[in-house]
């Protein structure tokens, strides 16, 4: 049996825009995931977040169903436009309540709320303005940070700044398939080190005595096709764009240069003041971990069009491993290798695995979904985890992704991640085996 120590915090994660809908009530502004989704062929069949899993209405429901299964702890994301519609000047205190409303119900339920300030969904009126491209979009951030900590810093102790912001920076501005849909590659690269500069300001505004603040990225495990040059290579790459460009100056304040070569001929780093990097490399009280497939990468004789700006000759290579309903390949090894590696080449910070999960096709019964699939899979991941641990490995909690089906961005809701099946035509809530699975882990304290 692997075990937990008694003190591993158990939780599960949402975000805002995938299940809260009610997007144009209590004074809401629009985001640029409302635009991105309204804009045609952005989406998968037309999807939006508009009602999503209904959350905003349904949240105590929610809550108690969040209980009933014995979760410690709850990662959910603020819609930075239901507190501030505009991107700037006084909270919204409608929006502000409904977040108020939803911490208090979680502490009644001896839940702690985990919130993370931004989860893509940036104000439409700041996009309008240059988005993440331009340093003022940070400056705002810090702002919208500080209003946040002062309604919510009497019950919240635990904050994440950003979700991923590779996604946001590469995703929203290199390959346009994210919100909000530009095909930059330098503003991406722009983003990238403007959304750092918003988590350090954020940090600073909202940290004092009783406020634990980290960030959350999405990292994997890169290995190369063999040991080819032109393989090692794209493997190097890889692992710079997708892991080094974030964990570098977070961890050790500076940029590595090689991936500065890589992007040199895309832009330079004038956008980078000085003091940047010092802000940026200050310390973290937690690093969350998004992890759900490894990288296997090959080099390539023709370009290829990817979010990794300034590797224009690197492929994705099949690894011949099974694979989830978004294609993904499945592998808890990397989740293991990727742990270890953070122990091994950057300063001890305590870790989180802030999200890991599967989507797969489920099949509704009359009894229930009989995921076996993704119970495997969560199985191999928390078994990494303890594996990890017991070879020194800071890691102190793991939250499923994701408490519920939900709107998965530009694949519309196709996918499901959940371990609660919702019915979108009814909001019906029914627990998955994978969901009673979990419950007795977390009952149990290990597997």
């Amino acid at each position: 049996m692997s075990t937990f120590d008694p003190g591993f915090l158990w939780g599960a994660a949402t975000s805002s825009y995938q299940i809260e809908g009610a997007v144009t009530e209590d004074g809401r502004g629009p985001s640029i995931w409302d635009t991105f989704a309204a804009t045609p062929g952005a989406v998968r069949g037309g999807d939006t977040g508009a009602v999503a899993a209904d959350h905003y209405h349904r949240f105590p429901g929610d809550i108690a169903l969040m209980a009933q299964l014995g979760l410690r702890a709850y990662r959910f994301s603020l819609a930075w436009p239901r507190i501030q519609p505009t991107g700037s000047g006084p909270a919204n205190r409608r929006g502000l309540d409904f977040y108020r409303r939803l911490t208090d119900t979680l502490l009644d339920h001896g839940i702690q709320p985990r919130p993370t300030l931004y989860h893509w969904d940036l104000p439409q009126p700041l996009e309008d303005a240059g988005g993440w491209a331009v340093r003022d979009t940070a400056e705002r951030f810090a702002e919208y940070a500080a209003l946040a900590h002062e309604a919510l810093g009497d019950r919240v102790t635990h904050w994440t700044t950003l979700n991923e912001p590779w996604c946001s920076a590469f995703l929203g501005y290199a390959t346009g398939r994210h919100a909000p849909g530009r095909r930059e590659p330098a503003a991406a690269v722009r983003a990238a080190h403007h959304l750092l500069l918003a988590h350090s300001l954020a940090t600073e505004a909202i940290r004092d005595a009783d406020s634990h603040v980290g960030i959350t990225l999405n990292l994997t495990h890169v290995d190369p096709l063999s040991t080819a040059p032109a393989d090692l290579d794209a493997a190097r790459r890889i692992d710079g764009m997708q892991n080094r460009l974030f964990l570098d100056p977070l961890l050790r304040g500076a940029y590595p240069d090689d991936v500065l070569a890589d992007l040199h001929e895309v832009t330079g780093f004038g956008h980078v003041h000085d003091n940047d990097l010092k802000r940026i490399g200050a310390p973290l009280d937690h690093l969350g971990i998004n992890y759900y497939a490894p990288m296997l990468v090959a080099g390539s004789t023709t370009p290829v069009q990817s979010a990794y700006v300034g590797s224009p000759l690197v492929r994705v290579a099949d690894g011949g491993r099974p694979r989830t309903a978004m294609g993904w390949e499945i592998d808890e090894s990397g989740l293991l290798e990727l742990l270890l590696r953070l122990k091994a080449d950057y300063p001890a910070v305590p870790l989180y695995i802030t999200e890991n999960g599967a989507a797969f096709d489920d099949v509704v019964e009359d009894d229930g979904v009989h995921d076996a699939y993704r119970i495997a899979y969560l199985d191999g991941h928390l078994r990494s985890c303890a594996r990890a641990i017991d070879r020194g490995v800071p890691l102190k909690g793991y939250f499923v992704w994701s408490l519920l089906d939900n709107f998965e961005w530009s694949f519309g809701y196709g996918p499901r991640f959940g371990i609660v099946h919702v019915d979108y035509a009814t909001q019906r809530r029914t627990p998955k085996d994978s969901a009673r699975w979990y419950a007795e882990v977390i009952r149990r304290g290990g597997l």
